[in-house]
């Protein structure tokens, strides 16, 4: 009797793979859509020395901020931000959601994406819902 083989699972990308991965893509995309040149990161993620967290808090750092934003109007939006996740085994934050519905009132597109394929695809939708230069 033949045992079945299985394909070992690929591992899932973390958060900074996916990251560079969508910055990747908006840079070979930056020709066709020119706005994704504004397109950038907010580090506010990841392990850093005590001196310098305290340092950065002191400097206006704040837990939760979302991950991306694409500060250009688009459908009534002032902009876009997107809290990057892995594509599996990761969630928000409470104080992330706090943020994220924070900025949705103020009048910004905030959503969360898992990976960085749903994030192109919704910064795609975003840039086509039309320019709405003046609110």
């Amino acid at each position: 009797m033949k045992s079945a083989t299985r394909t070992p699972a690929r591992p899932i990308p973390t958060e900074s793979a996916e990251q560079k991965a969508l910055f990747q893509w908006a840079a070979c995309l930056s020709k066709r859509y020119p706005e994704l040149c504004l397109l950038h990161a907010i580090p506010n993620g990841g392990f850093r020395h005590k001196a310098t967290a305290g340092r950065l808090k002191a400097e206006g750092v704040k837990a939760g901020v979302p991950d991306v934003c694409l500060p250009v109007p688009r459908g009534g939006y002032h902009g876009l931000y997107v809290e990057l996740k892995r594509q599996k085994g990761s969630k928000t934050s409470e104080k992330q959601e706090t943020w994220l519905d924070a900025l949705s009132k103020q009048g910004y597109c905030a959503t969360v994406c898992k990976g960085w394929h749903e994030a192109s695809e919704t910064i795609l939708q975003y840039l086509r819902l039309g320019a709405d230069v003046n609110g």
